[in-house]
């Protein structure tokens, strides 16, 4: 027994000597160059995984920067820019990282005017001493900056990762929220790197935007399907279960139309950043979801010859949108980014409503079933 124990308190010991050793690797104190390249001050970047070094010579204006990222796939570049004018990516003066074709790492400057035209060019400012390097799936940009003086310097800069470089040429970044946040200020002299002042805001804004589409088209409006589905087999439901029905759809309807609304104030704010597939899935599902509440209009009685395309047309819009919403909220997931607790969290909600769906499609057809041996006799 104490031999076993002796065995645990060893385990315990090499386990916790890996975790402190990990830890302090992902900090950007304990990071050495094999140019054996030293600097003033560094900084854990927010997103991205990335770490920048670097010294500011206040006398010569001159800026010595070394920066350490992943790419997010192995064959994928990083880069790290300065904005002149402004916060984000457009405008900016950026460094390449990659793999050249004959599989050494190269640097290349780019200009960003816009996030439509970018273009290999000198920068508006002298870059010198350009090199990078790859090791254990880290590259490294390393360059001195002769900063014009109007800079000041607190500085805007912007980092990035990409996936993939096509014909010497960086492919496009993941539009991510950690790929949307990778920008702040940098205060040259006392050594500080915040995040942008506008990214919690908008970040707030993404996520109400998911909570309201995510409660109206992904739970309220599966429950509304169910309550009308089933609680009609019961004769003593009528005609609670219809107001019921209705009251859920309308307030699905009602929320969702605030998530619409945000989601669409979110890609005006966001110029040259579009996801097309989740776009596109929200418009057909709010043009679906506003002709199902003129299905509340248009009903007809139930003797009504025409009740019958009614129910076809009524039916198939309601387990289409459902469909649909459950494919675009995970597709807003991806986006977001959040903690793969939400994520979860939603999943084993829908799930449960399946289940329940389950259970009580089995209920109702033995009491259809009953009743209808019942009318037999």
């Amino acid at each position: 027994m104490a031999a076993f124990l002796f065995r645990v308190l060893i385990l315990c010991g090499f386990l916790a000597v890996s975790l402190i050793s990990s830890s302090q690797a992902l900090t950007c104190t304990s990071q050495k160059f094999t140019n054996n390249k030293l600097y003033n001050h560094c900084s854990d970047l927010t997103q991205l995984s990335s770490y920048l070094h670097w010294t500011y010579d206040a006398s010569k204006s001159s800026l010595s920067i070394a920066f350490v990222s992943s790419p997010s796939k192995t064959d994928g570049w990083i880069s790290w820019a300065i904005n002149p004018t402004s916060t984000g990516m457009a405008g900016s003066q950026t460094l390449v990282a990659f793999k050249d074709s004959n599989g050494s790492m190269v640097v290349k400057t780019y200009n960003i005017s816009s996030y439509s035209s970018i273009l290999e060019s000198k920068l508006s400012f002298d870059v010198t001493d350009m090199t990078a390097d790859y090791s254990n799936g880290q590259m490294r940009i390393f360059a001195a900056i002769t900063l014009p003086e109007s800079l000041g310097t607190t500085i805007n800069q912007v980092w990035q990762i990409g996936p993939a470089v096509t014909d010497g040429f960086p492919a496009k970044h993941d539009f991510l929220a950690q790929n949307l946040a990778s920008k702040g200020t940098l205060d040259l002299l006392n050594g500080q790197s915040n995040t942008a002042s506008g990214t919690d805001s908008r970040t707030k804004r993404k996520n109400i935007h998911g909570i309201l589409n995510g409660v109206s088209w992904g739970i309220l409006f599966p429950v509304g399907v169910i309550i009308a589905r089933y609680l009609r087999t019961f004769e003593s439901a009528d005609p609670a279960w219809f107001y019921l029905h209705a009251s859920c759809q309308l307030s699905a309807y009602a929320i969702g139309v605030a998530g619409w609304v945000t989601g669409l104030k979110l890609g005006s704010e966001s110029v040259g950043v579009q996801y097309s597939d989740h776009r596109n899935l929200g418009i057909t599902l709010f043009s679906l979801a506003t002709v199902q509440m003129c299905a509340l209009f248009l009903r007809p009685k139930k003797e009504h010859k025409f009740r019958l395309y009614w129910n076809i047309y009524h039916h198939s819009i309601g387990y289409t949108i459902i469909v649909i919403s459950i494919i675009n909220i995970l597709k807003g997931f991806h986006i977001l980014s959040p903690e793969k607790m939400w994520k979860s969290a939603y999943i084993a909600v829908i799930l449960a409503i399946g289940g329940l769906a389950i259970v009580l499609e089995a209920i109702t057809w033995i009491i259809v079933l009953r009743r209808k041996k019942t009318n037999s006799k």
